[in-house]
């Protein structure tokens, strides 16, 4: 916890950082409102400690700077006997509490403390909103393709029993949709679901990500706190990207996964945990094991029920259900879009490199820059994958479906470049080598914007 501590009584200011400090606190104080402003602008604070009357800024005007901040910190005013209804009116305007003059610098401490307990009451209420904005159960699979059909089954059959689970697909294909489906039709589906990303943290502080820490753990260890699977206990822990996990991360892993037993970082006394694992890779696990790039044993404890999800150019009969589930969750069920047949067919012939996730922002893209336009046109919905064959001159199998006369551009365009290149942009020896005069070639590269 960092606090920024502003009073313009010396010994007052002095006597409390000090006790703050020995408590692990981090301080930084200031001697009037104009000095404080300086330091909450060039800095980052969890709690303002601030006399209510002080030489410059106020602490009343101080407590509306930071609350016009919409990360900032929370203020505890300070104030004298005859400025009670000013304290109150602070707390009117956003204060967490206030303490009247003379205190014990202990009562400032309880505060900070109750901080730390909202803030992180605050936190899990903010992840229990976001798991509860999630659509429940398999609502969310959408598609009827045979091949989504296996997956569903499969979830059915396994989301109730404590089995450990492995995803397996390309990035965009909706692994961590599939984990919430087995979480929410299990018996823990009123228990924690906690997710955590591998690839999003980096392997130093991966650690104390999922294992937690004790207090004094480490230089920076001012609290206890707890890990991922602590967390989760009771519930499900879905772990993302598990490939890109250090083997040295992995090692404990395993010893959780095989005893049922977590040790937060600087504890020597284990703590019994009951987690369902769930966890999901990009890749062929048991290739990286052959590569000795991920554990062997791990491998094994992980991949007792394996789910294995298809590509979105495998399952092109869904491709029409997920637009329209796109289309109803961004602009409401009686929507109106439409979208012709044509254009849904050249999305059905798209390959979709990113999967689900590539379809539903270029549904949103094309949704933000339709316009007043209710026809969705294939230059909206695939402009990325038209730019990328604009910049390359290649269509390639499974690209969006062109005409005859952009085929025929995009080749010569490609070929002109070619010729430049090898001319070193001498453009009268190229029109030599491509068999047309000068000005024929200057309109063809002013027309292909070619510089």
């Amino acid at each position: 916890m960092r606090v920024l501590l502003a009073d313009d009584e010396r010994a007052i200011a002095i006597t409390l950082a000090d006790d703050l400090r020995r408590a692990g606190i981090e301080v930084e104080t200031a001697a009037d409102g104009n000095e404080a402003r300086g330091l909450y602008e060039g800095g980052h604070f969890d709690v303002v400690v601030t006399d209510l009357n002080m030489p410059g800024m106020t602490g009343l005007e101080l407590l509306e700077l930071v609350k016009q901040d919409p990360n900032g910190a929370e203020v505890i005013i300070i104030t004298g006997y005859g400025t009670i209804d000013s304290a109150v009116d602070a707390m009117r305007k956003g204060a967490f509490d206030y303490v009247l003059k003379p205190f014990n610098n202990e009562e400032i401490l309880e505060k900070l403390r109750k901080i730390a307990e909202f803030r992180r009451l605050r936190t899990e209420n903010r992840e229990l909103r976001e798991a509860l904005g999630h659509k429940k159960g398999l609502e969310q699979l959408i598609g009827r393709s045979p091949a989504m059909m296996r997956v569903i089954d499969r979830i059915r059959t396994v989301a109730d029993r404590d089995a450990r689970v492995l995803i397996t697909g390309e990035s965009g294909t909706g692994k961590e949709r599939v984990a919430r489906a087995i979480h929410e039709i299990s018996k823990r589906k009123d228990k924690p679901f906690v997710p955590l990303a591998c690839a999003a943290i980096p392997g130093t502080l991966l650690e104390d990500e999922i294992f937690g820490h004790e207090r004094g753990a480490f230089t920076d260890a001012k609290e206890r706190k707890a890990g991922r699977f602590e967390r989760a206990n009771e519930g499900t822990i879905f772990l993302d990207d598990i490939d890109d996990m250090p083997l040295e991360t992995q090692v404990k892993l395993l010893r959780v996964v095989q005893e049922g037993e977590v040790e937060p970082l600087g504890s020597q006394q284990p703590i019994a945990v009951d987690v369902r694992v769930i966890a999901a890779t990009k890749l062929d696990l048991a290739e990286a094991v052959e590569d000795g790039e991920f554990r062997e044993d791990l491998y094994y404890r992980l991949n007792v029920v394996p789910v294995d999800l298809p590509p979105l150019r495998e399952r092109v009969e869904d491709i029409p259900l997920l637009v329209d589930h796109f289309l109803r969750r961004f602009e409401g069920e009686d929507h109106g879009f439409a979208i012709p047949p044509e254009v849904m067919a050249e999305l059905c012939a798209y390959r979709w490199p990113g999967n689900v996730r590539e379809l539903e922002n270029a549904i949103e893209r094309a949704l933000a820059l339709v316009g007043s336009d209710k026809v969705l046109s294939r230059e909206l919905l695939l402009e990325g994958a038209l730019r990328k064959r604009r910049r390359t001159g290649d269509a390639g199998e499974g690209g969006p479906l062109v005409t005859l006369r952009e085929v025929v551009r995009d080749s010569e365009a490609k070929h002109i470049r070619r010729v430049l290149k090898a001319t070193e942009g001498h453009r009268a020896n190229a029109a030599k080598v491509l068999g047309i005069s000068r000005k024929n070639l200057w309109e063809k590269m002013k027309d292909y914007r070619i510089e």
